[in-house]
């Protein structure tokens, strides 16, 4: 029988992760993945020059969202990813690019494959999630 528990469970996935230094590992190979594929010039554009802040944010945040240390809430506060993302006009295929340069962000990491499954399908959600909520921020009204 294993100790392991199952992604989702506790700090489980935090740990596939690689704690918070695997996290930041995660972060920056996503950021320059962004930064280096045209097809994710779109994305780039929405986001500062300075990475920086940017970076530590998603790390943090994906901490906490693995189950591991609340470290967004705790430097930042609280945050809903759909509504904070909705300030931009982000369509279906800002989520492909953005979630493009996490797939191949994640291949670089040397996951386990069934975590670097699980986690890009989890990831999905939010990226979703934040098309819907902008999406019905931006509508424009029909004339009747």
């Amino acid at each position: 029988m294993s100790d392991t528990l199952p992604y989702g469970t506790l700090d489980a996935s935090y740990q596939a992760a690689g704690g918070i230094d695997g996290l930041r590992r995660l972060v920056d190979d996503f950021y320059r993945l962004m930064d280096e594929r045209p097809e994710a010039a779109a994305l780039r554009a929405l986001h500062l020059a300075d990475l920086s802040a940017s970076r530590d944010k998603l790390a943090c945040f994906l901490s906490g969202w693995l189950g591991g240390p609340r470290l967004f809430a705790e430097k930042y506060g609280s945050i809903s990813i759909p509504a904070f993302h909705s300030q931009w006009p982000i369509d279906q295929a800002l989520a492909e690019s953005w979630l493009s340069c996490m797939a191949g962000a994640i291949a670089l990491q040397g996951y386990a494959p069934a975590f670097a499954d699980y986690l890009l399908r989890q990831l999905r959600v939010p990226a979703e999630r934040s098309v819907q909520a902008s999406q019905n921020r931006h509508r424009k009204e029909t004339p009747t």
